[in-house]
């Protein structure tokens, strides 16, 4: 009984504080709006260019067969490219479904249909688009709001199964815009802890040398897109965390 009544006063704090996140049936935190608002200043745009992409995920889920227990990994060019990601996360199994120049925008827009159709021990997203350092650029507020959406939409699709964030990664091509893309970095943390069962995979900081400018030889020639050594650390940096919150889940 004494039990049941700390966690009922928990609750309660909770709720007063606003720290609680409760989330409507549509996907989005209470008092924040319909999801089709969130979206509907994007959704025509995304559909004209990346319909193509995401019917070619459509097909590959009719044709290929995941195992349960796999790792989703959703997000743009990064997750793309990224050939050697079976060998390189092994021992967890992976489902790579990205696609190059990816935004927050188009894949809110598009998540129901990169989630749903599979069975996941855990999601990892990467998008690295949107903060570019053009006049254009998505605010953090906008960024915020569209990541809160992908994440409820995978909770409510399987609650179960944690959330994982990674952090942008600081490029020579875009550095000039690393003040935005942090502030950008800074939400994504929030909404990690914020949000339960969602967490936050800090990689930044080992992508820049001692004087604060990125690394040349985690990077290809576009100095853009990550290298064969920079695919090796940022492995490295995931799978440690992947194997952190699991230890800490399991001990609970």
């Amino acid at each position: 009984m004494m039990r049941l009544f700390l966690l009922f006063v928990t609750f309660v704090a909770a709720v007063s504080s606003g720290t609680l996140n409760l989330v409507a049936q549509d996907g989005q935190p209470e008092g924040s709006g319909s999801a089709e608002e969130l979206l509907a200043p994007y959704r025509a745009a995304a559909e004209k260019k990346w319909s193509d992409d995401i019917a070619a995920f459509d097909e590959l889920n009719r044709t290929e067969s995941n195992p349960d227990d796999a790792i989703l990994f959703i997000g743009s060019s990064s997750i793309r490219r990224w050939s050697t990601m079976a060998v390189d996360m092994a021992p967890y199994r992976t489902i790579r479904r990205g696609y190059g120049g990816a935004k927050f925008t188009d894949m809110a827009v598009f998540v129901d249909r990169l989630v749903s159709p599979h069975r996941y021990r855990a999601i990892v997203m990467f998008v690295g688009n949107g903060v570019v350092g053009n006049p254009d650029d998505h605010t953090p507020d906008q960024i915020e709001a569209l990541a809160r959406h992908i994440v409820a939409v995978s909770h409510q699709h399987q609650p179960g199964a944690p959330f994982f964030l990674i952090e942008i990664t600081p490029c020579e091509k875009r550095f000039d815009a690393w003040g935005k893309i942090r502030a950008v970095n800074a939400r994504l943390r929030e909404i990690a802890l914020s949000t339960p069962n969602t967490y936050f995979i800090p990689t930044a900081s080992h992508y820049l040398k001692s004087d604060g400018t990125p690394r040349a030889e985690l990077f290809v020639e576009d100095k853009l897109h990550l290298s064969e050594a920079g695919y090796d650390l940022w492995s490295t940096l995931i799978r440690r965390r992947l194997d952190d919150v699991f230890r800490a889940i399991a001990a609970e």
